[in-house]
């Protein structure tokens, strides 16, 4: 078939004997169809040479083909891997991503978003934790029509608009994991003040502690921000108690890392002498020596499944990603019996 000119989404729509709607949801990789008709559009976008114009729909939409992701996160892996999920989820489609930092501190913390979204003019947004804790902000992208997915250790918003794990839970089973290797003196490096997961994570170990009939001295509680550096103060602290504690849970692998730096320090074997749990799964768990036990953090598909949700066309609200993620003890070398 020839043709002059630049073909358009009309023409394919007509050779095909489909709406535009069907090419569009073609193009936009839409679970929808079926694969007779996807087959069918496709070999006429191929025929016909088309080439879907993002700009063009950017300007009759008011909006680019941008998708972005909002954090105020210490912790570079932790944005690293939801850059990681994002990005599978726009591959293939004709958006793009593009990340902006922001201070949750500040008191210009709205406007500076307000102004980050109108100037981009963003197709939708993933708001990481704990940014998206704050409901005003889910608020703000509200009023200005951006789409927006919250993601977090709890669910924060209605299925459309979230993605969360069940952190709680995750970290109550990993400290039944330590009771179950008879430790009864168990530390606990908690995660930054004012964050969901800090607070979930926190409870979880608090729950498997009263469970199991035991009490937690405020003593064994050590505060931390993520961070190896963290990791590193609390672990001097806890294994300053007399008595030590035997096992160290971590609300996240880079503190684990810290405390096992402090355990080396002090001559102390790990597990030998002290049993170490993470949360996260990230690289460092199974790099560092012991590997370590851990809870996996399934952020990855928490991020993909969050992209899927924003660029999903009107009406197809029936197809839903999934908005839970559960997480799952990852059992390595790092946790050892109680010798009696």
């Amino acid at each position: 078939m020839r043709k002059t000119g630049q073909p358009t989404i009309n023409d394919v729509a007509r050779v095909a004997g489909v709406s535009k709607k069907t090419v569009s949801r073609v193009i936009n990789q839409s679970p929808l169809l079926n694969q007779e008709t996807r087959a069918k559009v496709e070999a006429v976008i191929g025929e016909l040479g088309y080439i879907p114009n993002p700009q063009a729909r950017a300007l009759a939409l008011r909006r680019n083909f941008l998708i972005g992701l909002v954090h105020d996160n210490p912790n570079a892996q932790t944005v690293m891997n939801v850059q990681q999920g994002m990005l599978e989820g726009l591959r293939d489609t004709e958006f793009e991503m593009v990340v902006r930092p922001l201070d949750r501190g500040s008191a210009t913390m709205l406007e500076d978003l307000r102004h980050f979204l109108e100037r981009q003019r963003l197709f939708g947004v993933l708001l990481m934790p704990p940014v998206s804790e704050n409901d005003s902000v889910a608020k703000l992208c509200e009023q200005i029509g951006c789409r927006y997915v919250r993601m977090g250790s709890a669910e924060l918003d209605d299925p459309q608009h979230s993605v969360a794990s069940n952190d709680r839970e995750a970290v109550r089973a990993a400290t039944e994991h330590l009771l179950g290797h008879g430790h009864r003196l168990i530390g606990f490096v908690a995660g930054p003040h004012g964050f969901r997961s800090a607070r979930e994570r926190r409870l979880g170990f608090e729950e498997a502690i009263a469970a199991a009939g035991l009490k937690l001295p405020r003593s064994l509680i050590a505060d931390g921000n993520y961070t190896f550096e963290s990791g590193l103060n609390a672990g001097e602290r806890l294994l300053d108690l007399m008595p030590r504690p035997t096992a160290v849970f971590s609300s996240n692998d880079e503190m684990a890392a810290g405390v096992i730096h402090a355990a080396r320090q002090r001559g102390l074997d790990v597990p030998r002498d002290l049993s170490v749990v993470g949360f996260d799964d990230t690289p460092i768990a199974a790099h560092i020596w012991p590997p370590l036990t851990t809870v996996r953090w399934p952020i990855a598909s928490m991020a993909r499944s969050a992209a899927l949700k924003l660029i999903a066309e009107e009406g197809e609200s029936e197809v839903r990603e999934p908005s839970l993620f559960p997480s799952t003890l990852i059992r390595r070398a790092s946790v050892a019996t109680l010798a009696s």
